[in-house]
């Protein structure tokens, strides 16, 4: 069952967007993947929920209990805005770290592990490519992944705030790909308006701005 707004909000550590370093000598890339490179941002598609609709239900099917959550997140899930033309799917899991109770099943439907790194939320990421899809799992505890439910529905609920980001998703997309940049470096360019909103978020729930 979704959480609720007030769950995700009473989630700790949600307004603290630091992030541990790697361990030395640790990589979160997995078996020679690496960040993505297309940073082409599209004008929104109304197929996009109905696509992450169907993709989540055969990942229930696929994963069954296991599933503790899952839910369409990032620009392809609000209505109206840009985005780059992957669906991100946020999976809840009971313990990441066990990657024995879904990998195997995730790969075998489709999906490639490229990214690991425990010690951030314990986040694992798999892509898939019919659709193309960002399927990130975390622990039901991870405060990136209330951050993300959250920042979904203040853009659907705030136009404005949506055509900001979507100003924003536009110019970075631009900058980085005249750049030839990946995607790290395109989020970092559309960071300070990404925060930006996130404060009025968190000041409208009486939180501490990040």
């Amino acid at each position: 069952m979704p959480s609720s707004r007030a769950d995700l909000l009473s989630t700790p550590g949600l307004t603290d967007f630091s992030e541990p370093s790697a361990p030395e000598g640790a990589s979160p890339y997995v078996d020679g993947a690496g960040p993505a490179l297309d940073v082409r941002v599209v004008d929104p598609d109304p197929a996009w929920p109905s696509r992450a609709a169907a993709e989540i239900a055969r990942i229930r099917a696929v994963l069954g209990t296991t599933v503790v959550d899952i839910e369409h997140v990032g620009s392809t899930s609000v209505p109206g805005l840009p985005a780059k033309p992957v669906l991100d799917l946020d999976l809840l899991v009971a313990d990441p770290d066990d990657e024995r109770a879904y990998a195997s099943r995730l790969q075998e439907a489709g999906y490639r592990l490229v990214v690991r790194e425990p010690w951030w939320y314990r986040h694992r990421l798999f892509r898939g490519t019919r659709p193309a899809v960002n399927l990130h799992v975390y622990g039901p505890e991870s405060a990136e992944s209330a951050r993300q439910r959250l920042f979904r529905d203040w853009l659907r609920e705030h136009p404005d705030d949506r055509d900001r980001y979507a100003a924003a998703k536009r110019e970075a997309s631009s900058r980085s790909a005249a750049a030839g940049e990946h995607v790290q470096d395109y989020n970092l360019r559309k960071q300070a308006v990404l925060r930006e909103i996130y404060g009025r978020l968190f000041e409208e729930a009486g939180l501490r701005r990040p």
